[in-house]
């Protein structure tokens, strides 16, 4: 989710500049946290929108009914948010110290610490969005407040998405500390299959694991986990591209994967939409629905937002990867900020359909 240089080879993908094949100097710490800031911001307003459009929205009780509350209701979807935007935090950091950021002797350099502990920080933000999503999820479910929670415990442990999240939780919380004393390629290399392990806990209990116990409902959550990996790696790749030292290595190799990346997220997105649209009726309900329906609509918007996304990167390699190439990199950066905003709209976006009947 998603997700997050210099000619590219694919879309939204760097590739070598004059000026980077030394490594360069990405975005400053301050420019950073300001891109992140408008990321969450950009996600969560989109997230909420989608939510009101496609009727996934909380819903108020009628009166005189006990249940969680709009307040913790609402928290549901926006911790969920910041925590997958954290999850692609982390995982494009390491990925720039694994694969980007060059290791003396198996030993990590300035840069490749900074990164580390970047994502020792994103970790953590995870692991704590995770607990609170625990929490109110349960209380959720349960349609009981907040503070009723301790008493319903032995049942609030026994659900599907609680004990998903719990799991989530000890994985993080690990990878933080982890990442927090991370000074060797291989503990960077152990850190990135931990972020990939507390990925996929929650990914197995969305509409296809829930819905269906066939062949079908397995397919489309394989299909789901091999989209946000390819999510992760892509927005979260192409941040810390931006953010950290571009050395051509680097470059090259992210230019890459950010073209088997969209590919393999447009492929698994539709096939994931139709199986789960596909339950409804007959035919192709990629065409029918997405008119008729509020995950339809929403599935279309992720489209939408794919395309521009490719389009931007057509939009690098015609004219601002030229420019890059002639040691100008404002523009470049500039378009790379604006997909990553767009990339957190589509998080947001992913988080809706989510919780969208």
């Amino acid at each position: 989710m998603t997700e997050e240089p210099a000619p590219t080879d694919g879309p939204a993908g760097p590739a070598p500049a004059a000026g980077a094949r030394e490594g360069g100097a990405g975005l400053a710490p301050s420019g950073g946290w300001m891109v992140a800031a408008g990321m969450v911001a950009v996600g969560i307003v989109v997230m909420v929108v989608a939510l009101l459009a496609a009727g996934g929205a909380p819903k108020l009780l009628p009166a005189g009914l006990l249940g969680a509350g709009m307040p913790l209701s609402w928290s549901v979807p926006v911790l969920r948010f910041v925590a997958d935007a954290a999850a692609v935090a982390t995982g494009g950091a390491l990925l720039a110290v694994v694969l980007f950021l060059p290791a003396t002797d198996g030993k990590l350099g300035a840069k490749a610490l900074r990164a580390c502990q970047d994502a020792a920080l994103a970790a953590g933000i995870w692991a704590v969005a995770s607990i609170g999503g625990l929490v109110t999820t349960a209380a959720v479910i349960l349609g009981i407040p907040l503070a009723h929670l301790a008493e319903h415990a032995p049942i609030a442990g026994q659900l599907t998405q609680v004990r998903a999240l719990a799991v989530a939780v000890v994985l993080t919380a690990i990878l933080a500390v982890v990442l927090s004393g991370c000074r060797t390629l291989r503990g960077a290399r152990f850190a990135a299959m931990l972020t990939a392990a507390a990925l996929v806990g929650p990914l197995l209990t969305g509409h296809g694991a829930l819905d269906r116990t066939n062949v079908w409902s397995v397919l489309a959550t394989s299909s789901l986990v091999v989209h946000v990996f390819a999510a992760t790696v892509w927005v979260g790749g192409l941040a810390a591209v931006l953010r950290y030292a571009r050395s051509r290595q680097g470059v090259e190799l992210f230019s890459g994967l950010a073209l088997v990346c969209a590919v393999t997220m447009g492929i698994t997105g539709l096939l994931t939409a139709e199986i789960h649209l596909g339950g409804r009726e007959e035919g192709w309900a990629l065409i029918t629905q997405w008119v008729t329906t509020g995950y339809g609509a929403l599935v279309f918007a992720k489209a939408v937002a794919f395309t521009l996304l490719v389009a931007g990167g057509w939009w690098h390699r015609r004219t601002t990867l030229p420019r890059l190439e002639a040691g100008d990199p404002v523009a470049f950066r500039r378009l790379a900020v604006v997909e990553l905003l767009i990339m957190a709209a589509t998080i947001g976006l992913a988080v809706a359909l989510s919780r969208t009947p």
